[in-house]
């Protein structure tokens, strides 16, 4: 199967041709929008097809996506009836495929069914309603690998050398090149001891020096403010994803555990590499 993405989406050609001039009232999934040697393309298909592809190419125009998708559909038909009847390996896979297609529409039918209006409202509430606001911090750092050398920056920035100037010039870290600056931050998202340092130190001092498994730090607390409690919509997709997590986890334990499942004790593994159990 290392040749199923060769066929380009959008190589259109003009290989499809209509007789029948159908109104947008009168199409359907139904509707038949080419046939090869006979055999069928349907709206339907295509369709289904368009809702595979990567987002980029959901924005075409309409008539460039539907002649796109159509023109990979006819060339695939041309090959899949090249083939003749499938072998072995590839009835294999086709049930392989059927089994996949009908487990991601069982995992979509769980996840949607957990992500109700009611059960978002009900997870805000319960996360975020006696939430208090959260303090973030804006800081910056030099990153050196030795106490001694970070006890010797305190040193200079206490002889008044500016800290943007000399994190440029000794940190080893990734945001040296922009004066040791790192941006806003909140709880969680720093290492332990940086964080904790960091909440003890009031703005514009410079810390001792902290050690992480990075190295040895000198902080400069620039600021700190207060993030309100997000609204229920800016957190709406953090919520969705979350629910569905929890929905998909539970769903699949749930279904393998109603389920009757027979594992046979086989005395090698070494046959998943045999691929000549396949051949006909």
């Amino acid at each position: 199967m290392k040749y199923r993405h060769f066929l380009a989406i959008l190589a259109v050609t003009q290989t499809a041709f209509f007789t029948t001039a159908l109104s947008a009232e009168d199409i359907s999934a139904e509707t038949v929008v080419a046939t090869v040697n006979g055999s069928q393309i349907t709206m339907g298909n295509v369709i289904a097809a368009r809702g595979t592809l990567p987002e980029q190419y959901q924005t075409l125009e309409s008539d460039e996506l539907f002649n796109g998708i159509l023109e990979q559909m006819i060339q695939q038909e041309v090959l899949r009836q090249s083939v003749g009847d499938p072998d072995k390996a590839l009835q294999i896979q086709m049930e392989n495929e059927t089994r996949a297609i009908f487990a991601g529409a069982a995992l979509e039918g769980i996840a949607e069914s957990a992500m109700t209006d009611e059960a978002i409202e009900a997870f805000y509430k319960e996360t975020y309603t006696n939430a208090e606001p959260s303090r973030e911090y804006r800081a910056a750092h030099i990153l050196v690998e030795t106490e001694e050398e970070a006890l010797a920056l305190i040193a200079e920035l206490g002889e008044g050398v500016d800290f943007a100037d000399l994190a440029r010039q000794k940190s080893t870290g990734p945001s040296g090149p922009n004066g040791g600056d790192l941006g806003w931050f909140g709880k969680g998202m720093m290492v332990a001891p940086f964080e904790e340092a960091v909440a003890a130190m009031e703005e514009g001092s410079i810390s001792a020096p902290v050690q992480t498994q990075f190295g040895w730090h000198v902080i400069k607390l620039v600021e700190t403010r207060l993030q309100d409690v997000p609204s229920l919509e800016d957190m709406r997709e953090e919520i969705e994803a979350q629910l569905a997590d929890v929905a998909l986890r539970d769903g699949v334990e749930r279904l393998i555990s109603e389920a009757t499942i027979e594992r046979v004790d086989l005395p090698t593994k070494d046959a998943v590499k045999d691929d000549t159990l396949l051949a006909d």
